[in-house]
């Protein structure tokens, strides 16, 4: 398998927030990345060399596309879009990654940032007690695998019928909280039964819950729409599949990569973690129907803790925590965009990358119709998260997709090395963040250093176009695995 490195004076210059890697070789697509000046010199170079790989599979779409906050991910960058068409296309693990669905989903409380102070250290406290996080991690919720086939074909409708949180719920979540496209029976017994008691929990790793307050307002008009007032304080929180998404990615590895040979695909892979399948062949199908299953479990999972949550906020006096929304952005899933004025059905893929609907989608809310998606952007424990909102713009160039956070800048190993955690505890607690991590190791590895610039990857989406600035959320609480 051949790979091909790019030399950074060979990139087109579009405008300031648009750079074009040329199609050459076997690119079947030219590379498209959003960012600065400054953020492209920073850019790996092997976050560069996967662009083009992925720009090299076959029925890929447009572009290969690379948002501002992406780094070397398993194949595919982390921050890497890639669609493709259905009769010559493929699908692949690499451009979904291993936690399927991993999402960030946002709770309104209409409380201020002063009325809640009081209080913090005692939610701080609760929240780490009864929300179960960590590697491995165990919620009370026991499972046996006939009622977990019923989670992964039903997803957060399952959670909102046995009483975790209600009917309201479900439309504020992307797909309504389930995608009907999942099969349970393509999900390995070995990923059923390491999931049996993991619903409900938080893990390890960059998820985290936190209690943020709205700092600034940057779109006043959508605010009102989303809810968010300056001061209003917010809860969000991220995690995905748990160990069933990770096993399913690992299962289908294998089977990718006998169906790449099968197909006479293979020498359109450049490297093997690009392990893909035609999308129409049935192992492309049987991983298709895995990660909707996955994915429907992620919608679960969040929307159980969701109810844990608002269990905590009503022991402190706060009934009514609506959902702003649910948006993932490791996923596969079947969407329709305008191809050369046709419009197409097409397997997009998002790898770090969030769904950014602009306005007038049938998939959003009604109530959000009129101004578009809520794009929900993680940050650092240190700094801040965004609501962002979804284009027109981003629905031409990017199919609808915008970042999904900071991106790292530093490894995992490499940031454990070099930051202890309770230094950063300590430094956090000085800025008035409380932070609760149920491991040292955890904290250290998530150091708000080790990541990108939140603040200017929200801008540099903003300036582009495609998802534009609403409300910068500050934390006042992180809880981490």
């Amino acid at each position: 398998m051949e790979s091909e490195n790019l030399d950074i004076s060979d990139i087109r210059k579009i405008n300031e927030y648009e750079w074009e890697i040329p199609k050459r070789g076997k690119m079947r697509v030219p590379g498209l990345v959003f960012s600065d000046e400054n953020g492209l010199i920073e850019m790996d170079e092997e976050v560069r060399r996967q662009i083009i790989n992925v720009a090299t599979l076959p029925g890929i779409q447009k572009a290969s596309i690379a948002m501002p906050d992406a780094h070397w991910g398993y194949g595919f960058p982390i921050g890497g879009v890639a669609a493709f068409e259905p009769e010559n296309g493929v699908i692949s693990v690499g451009g979904v990654g291993f936690d399927c669905n991993c999402g960030v989903r946002t709770l309104l409380t209409k409380v201020k940032y002063e009325e809640i102070l009081p209080y913090l250290e005692e939610v701080a406290n609760l929240l780490f007690e009864r929300i179960p996080a960590g590697l491995g991690s165990e919620g009370k919720i026991k499972l046996d695998i006939s009622t977990l086939d019923e989670v992964l074909e039903h997803g957060a409708h399952w959670a909102v019928e046995f009483g975790y949180g209600h009917s309201r719920d479900l439309e504020y979540t992307e797909e309504r909280g389930r995608i009907k496209t999942a099969n349970p029976a393509y999900v390995s017994d070995k990923a059923k039964r390491r999931e049996l008691r993991q619903l409900g929990t938080l893990g390890s790793g960059n998820h985290y819950l936190e209690i943020q307050h709205v700092s600034e307002i940057y779109d006043e008009k959508t605010a009102n729409v989303f809810g968010l007032e300056l001061n209003d304080v917010v809860v969000s929180l991220h995690t995905g599949s748990r160990a069933l998404g990770h096993q399913v990615g690992s299962d289908y590895l294998s089977v990718m990569a006998r169906a790449a040979v099968k197909y006479g695909i293979e020498e359109s892979l450049r490297e093997k973690e690009l392990a893909s399948a035609p999308i129409n062949s049935d192992e492309g199908q049987a991983y298709f129907g895995a990660i909707c299953a996955a994915f429907n479990l992620a919608f679960a999972n969040r929307q159980v803790i969701t109810h844990l949550v608002r269990e905590v906020f009503v022991e402190i006096g706060i009934y009514d925590m609506p959902l702003l929304y649910d948006v993932g952005h490791n996923t596969c899933k079947i969407e329709e965009h305008n191809i050369d004025g046709e419009i197409r059905k097409l397997y997009v893929h998002r790898k770090g990358a969030t769904r950014a609907f602009g306005p007038g989608s049938e998939d959003l809310p009604e109530r959000y119709r009129g101004v578009g998606q809520p794009v929900l952007i993680g940050g650092t424990m240190g700094t801040a998260s965004y609501v962002l909102l979804g284009t027109e713009l981003g629905m031409q160039k990017s199919f609808g997709s915008a970042c999904h956070g900071a991106g790292r800048r530093m490894s995992r190993h490499a940031a454990a090395r070099k930051f202890r955690a309770g230094e950063i505890t300590n430094e956090l607690r000085n800025k008035g963040i409380i932070i609760k991590g149920h491991s040292r190791a955890g904290i250290s590895e998530e150091a708000p250093e080790a990541y990108k610039d939140v603040d200017a990857i929200a801008e540099i989406m903003h300036s582009a176009g495609i998802a534009t600035k609403v409300s910068r959320l500050t934390p006042l609480v992180v809880i981490k695995g």
